[in-house]
Formats: structure tokens, sequence, C-alpha cells
């Protein structure tokens, strides 16, 4: 098995035949595939073009996979380009090879009725493997259905999983540590030291303490929660905090009900921690949360000059155009969730819609689509982006690297509820977030227990 879990020939590079969606899912993906060649049908370019052309999302990584495809032909001959030309990673780097799959099969030959493009696709590589049956052909793809047709038809067929860090989601970080009876019982030394109102624990490792990483959280039966600000071979540097501050913050009037939300808030609230990502189940209160403290955030302590709120939905971008108004009124439909916790926030006020206009009019919250978005950099904002489960790794990597100067992302999402057809709990791009950013010592990431919403909705999450 190499880096990306593919398993090499011992006798020469595999050829890798790439789907339209995984170019769309990762614009840079042909460059992933060490010394094996790449090959991308003709049928695939064609519907890259198709694609390219709008604003959508899907359209600009479609013109990158192009301009990246472009760029490493270069000047090739046609014959070349058949042939292969070599892909260029740096002096040290593995050369593969590029090639365009060039449609030469026999139409008597068709397995599968040519009326779909991946129909066509998988007749082309039963054709090649007939012509050279030496030659080792694998179709990389992201859609289900087309590596079962493929397997079906002899093809050999599997998922694109260079970006998928974890092959099971249960082993990804909550962002703390639950522990029974004292956490004490298992330090065998430690050293402590006071200052500027602030408690910090140097605990020597031993086997009783488990993996951790910067800025988790450990919360024990006896009340401590501590929080793990330095990780060293020999050490951790724990700060140490009590449960009783946490459960008493309050953000725009909101109290946290667990010690679970105690922290996010927490996290959500520090100036020092650029980026939260909350997980969690629906109704765990990762909305609601980090509604509140952005109003509190930028009405009250205005640390922050605006609220930015997008969210991932599945078919948003091709809906949000034929939708009448204005871009933020075209978002608000799809933008429920936040008004909807804006008005739990303000559920006790004689006027609740009255309330929640008057902060509408007030807070400066705009609702934006992903494509605003993409290709702009925000000073001093609140990057609230909801439905997080439903990007891929390269839009969250888009998405992230546009926050500026005093800027903060937080991200919230649910991997149980991905709609997303070529998205699964380990490749989506809030798993990929989670993993990666382990180890950023200014993030935070926090996967609330519970429902606190209702008990209906507890017993629908784990039932339906």
């Amino acid at each position: 098995m190499d880096d990306h879990g593919r398993t090499p020939s011992s006798n020469q590079p595999i050829l890798y035949v790439l789907d339209t969606n995984v170019l769309i899912h990762d614009p840079n993906a042909l460059l992933n595939f060490e010394e094996h060649h790449v090959a991308i049908p003709m049928t695939v370019l064609e519907e890259l073009d198709k694609l390219k052309t709008g604003k959508l999302l899907v359209a600009a990584e479609c013109r990158q996979a192009i301009r990246l495809i472009d760029q490493t032909l270069g000047v090739a001959s046609p014959e070349d380009v058949e042939r292969g030309v070599p892909i260029q990673r740096g002096k040290s780097g593995p050369k593969g090879f590029l090639s365009i799959l060039m449609n030469k099969r026999r139409e008597p030959n068709a397995l599968l009725p040519e009326n779909l493009n991946d129909n066509i696709i998988i007749n082309q590589l039963i054709d090649l493997h007939a012509r050279d049956p030496s030659l080792h052909v694998v179709l990389v793809t992201k859609d289900i259905n087309m590596r079962l047709k493929a397997r079906a038809c002899g093809v050999e067929s599997e998922d694109y999983s260079t970006d998928q860090l974890v092959d099971d989601v249960s082993m990804l970080s909550r962002g703390y540590h639950t522990m029974t009876g004292s956490f004490w019982d298992r330090v065998s030394k430690v050293e402590t030291r006071q200052g500027h109102g602030r408690t910090w624990h140097q605990v020597q490792m031993n086997e009783n303490l488990p993996a951790v990483h910067i800025n988790e959280f450990i919360i024990d039966e006896q009340g401590f929660v501590g929080w793990i600000k330095e990780v060293r071979k020999d050490h951790l540097l724990i700060l140490d905090m009590h449960q009783e501050p946490l459960l008493h913050q309050e953000a725009w009037g909101l109290k946290p009900r667990d010690i679970y939300q105690g922290l996010a808030l927490f996290a959500l609230l520090d100036p020092d921690i650029h980026l939260v990502n909350l997980s969690g189940a629906a109704g765990s209160g990762k909305t609601i949360l980090a509604l509140a403290a952005a109003i509190e955030q930028t009405m009250v302590s205005k640390r922050y000059r605006r609220i930015i709120c997008t969210r991932s939905v599945q078919g948003l971008d091709q809906e949000i155009g034929f939708l009448p108004g204005t871009e933020a009124e075209k978002m608000e439909p799809w933008l429920g969730a936040i008004t909807d916790n804006l008005e739990a926030l303000h559920m006790d006020d004689e006027n609740t819609h009255g309330s929640v206009d008057y902060i509408l009019s007030k807070v400066p919250l705009q609702f934006k689509s992903l494509n605003y978005i993409r290709g702009r950099s925000f000073q001093q904002s609140l990057i609230l982006i909801d439905e997080c489960q439903n990007l891929t790794p390269h839009q969250m990597k888009t998405i992230i690297t546009r926050a500026g100067a005093g800027s903060k992302v937080v991200c919230l999402g649910n991997l149980a509820q991905i709609d997303t057809p070529y998205l699964s709990a380990t490749s989506s791009g809030l798993t990929y977030l989670t993993e990666r950013f382990k180890d950023f010592p200014n993030g935070v990431h926090i996967a609330l227990q519970g429902v606190p919403r209702s008990i209906l909705a507890e017993y629908a999450e784990s039932h339906l």
C-alpha cells in the first residue's frame, strides 16, 4: 500500500483513470498518484467543459482542474498527450505521467448502453484492457454506483481517498477527554504554579494519560476541567479551569446547558481562538451558541465589525439564482436555522418577531452564498459556516483561507446528516478540518453531546 491507500503493481505503474467528480472534488487530484500514470478520458474533459461556465462553486473547481491539466500538458504533441506527459512535482517528487484517454473502442464491443457518460467511460476501459491485458487499469470515481457497474464489468475501481485522513469517524478527536473518578489519580508527578489569577499544572507524561493534542480539554467526575496548552514528549502543560465559571458564562442572554456547551462557548468568546469547529447531533446547540457568541462580540464587545453567515446545502448554488430578490433575500430561506435561533434567543421577549426584526436591522449580520465568500478576504469578521459536513476538503480550504486579519471562523456540522452524493463521513470537509487542525494552537474543536432541543429530537436522532 502506498501513502494513498492504493496497492501498486509490482511490475509497472498503474493507470489511474479519473472520473469527473474526482476533479470537482479535488481539482489538484492528478498530482496525488505518486509515480503512477493518470489518464483523463475525453468524455471527462467534455463534462468539465460543460460545467466550467458560471459562478457556481462547481464551475470554479472545473476551471481550476482544466487549468492544471493544460499546465501539465503544456505544448506536448498530440502523440505525447496520448502516450503521457510527465507530471512535474518538483525536483524530488515522483514523476508520473498524464495522458488524455482517446476513445478508440469499436462499437460492437460495448457491454453497457451508450446513453450515459459513465457507461461510455467503463466501455472504454473494458476495450483498453482487452487490447492490452498486461495493463493494470483502475477507475477512480466518487460515484458508488459507477464503481459497482465497473466492477460488474470486470474493471477495477476505487474511491478517491487521498484527502481521506481517517477510516473511522469514531476515531476523530472530540476536543476533550472525559475520565472516571479523579484525573489526579492518573498523575504520577506534577508541578503547579500560579500567576495572573491562573493556575498552571506541568504534568509528567505516563501510560495512564490519554494521547492528547493542544487545546483539548480534560474533564473528570470530580469537577476538574483542564485546558491543554502545551504537549511535549515528557510533559503536558494544563491550565486549571473550573466547571462553575464555564457553566455560568453568558452570551446575549444565553447560558450553556452542560459542560460541553460551556467549553464551546468559552472557545467562541476567546479572542485568541481563531477557528472554532463545533460538531454534534441535530439540536445539540451548535448554531444557537455560535449565533449568541457572534452577536455578543459584535454588539457588545465590538470585537468584530460584522457577522457573515453562510451554509452548504445540496442544490443551493443551482437554486438560488431562480429565487427573487437580492442575494440576502435569496439566501434567507436557506438560512432558516439562523433566524430560528434568533427567535429562540428572544423567545421570552414580549414581541419575539419584533425583537428579531430589530436584531436583523441593528446587528451587522449578512447572509452570503458560498460563491460570494470564494475569492474574497474578510477583515475583523466573524464567519459562521453552517452545514460544513456537505463541503469537500478543497471547498473547506477555499473558504477558511478567506479569513483576514482579526477574523474568526466558526464551522458547524453534523456528520450524520450528509446530503452531498459524493461525500461520506470519512471524506467530508468537516472530518478533514477536524483532523488537520487538531494541532493548531489557535483552534478548538468540540463535539457537543446530547440533544437539548427536546426529548423527541433526541429519540429521532437515535432511532430514525
